[in-house]
């Protein structure tokens, strides 16, 4: 292997690869914004060194020796590979996009206000939110990851566990609600996720551990979006059987209570991915970038 210390000054190889490509020192002077003597004296310079003449000089036109020809078709490809190198590093990187697929709660109450912090760190990265209960395919077409409720057992997944989900009564502190006894007297708010066999967090359930007399856990208004539950319960429209988690920042502001329990626990919430692309970048930023959030409730 040659030692590059050894090749000729690289201003002069410039000068003589663009002569040789134009076959004019003018010419090759407007592309290097320099004056045609300068072209010619970079070229005088390197046939010295090199101990070769490289142009047969007629009056209005250079004209390539075979030993010229020979170092120009070197210099050519090593020039465009330099030239093509320097544009990739130049150009921006490709954006990424990423679609995480979780429940319409989980993406308006903890994910939504945090997507910024994702942005500050990938700004490449384009988040897509696919709000749905449906567990959709992680195929990279539908969805890329999930948060999903459940044990944190799905084949062919990686998974991690991000926060229990845990139900109990709430509502507006405008209620007054302080004894299960009196929610004879109140309305209740039901949340059921469409065409699902198992409901988290059922006014029944909570009826069987609670066992408050006269209790009529079918009446109420039901909502099959559980934001709109939590809209109806701080305007005072009733009591919820919500998730404590995704209403943490309302029950610290004080806009929500829980009077009383019992608490039911539900499925804790995962983060899962398809294994064989776990390492990949762009699943692999959102997955920590979810990981690293704090829980609902934590403190900032």
């Amino acid at each position: 292997m040659a030692n590059l210390r050894q090749l000729p000054p690289l201003a002069a190889l410039r000068a003589f690869e663009a002569a040789a490509r134009h076959c004019s020192a003018k010419l090759a002077a407007n592309e290097l914004s320099v004056t045609p003597t300068a072209i010619s004296h970079q070229v005088r310079q390197l046939e010295d060194s090199l101990g070769v003449a490289l142009f047969i000089r007629q009056p209005r036109q250079l004209v390539l020796t075979p030993q010229g020809r020979e170092l120009q078709a070197v210099l050519g490809e090593a020039f465009n590979a330099m030239a093509n190198a320097v544009a990739r590093l130049r150009a921006p990187p490709e954006r990424m996009a990423i679609t995480l697929s979780t429940t319409p709660a989980v993406a308006a109450r903890w994910l939504l206000p945090r997507v910024s912090t994702l942005r500050a760190l990938h700004p490449r990265l384009d988040l897509r939110i696919h709000a749905s209960h449906d567990a959709v395919a992680l195929d990279g077409v539908t969805a890329d990851l999930a948060i999903r409720y459940g044990r944190g057992q799905w084949p062919g997944m990686v998974s991690e566990k991000l926060f229990d989900n845990v139900f109990a009564p709430a509502c507006s502190p405008a209620l007054k609600l302080r004894r299960p006894g009196e929610l004879v007297r109140h309305t209740l708010l039901h949340f059921t996720v469409p065409g699902s066999k198992s409901q988290p967090g059922t006014w029944a359930a909570w009826q069987q551990e609670a066992q408050v007399p006269g209790l009529d856990v079918s009446a109420g208004p039901v909502f099959s979006d559980e934001t709109h539950t939590v809209w109806a319960a701080l305007q005072g429209q009733g009591v919820a059987l919500m998730s404590l988690a995704l209403i943490a920042d309302e029950l610290r502001a004080g806009n929500l209570v829980q009077p009383f329990g019992p608490e039911l626990p539900g499925l804790p919430f995962h983060l899962v991915c398809p294994q064989a692309r776990r390492d990949e970048p762009a699943v692999a930023a959102v997955f920590e970038w979810v990981r690293e959030l704090q829980p609902p409730g934590a403190n900032s």
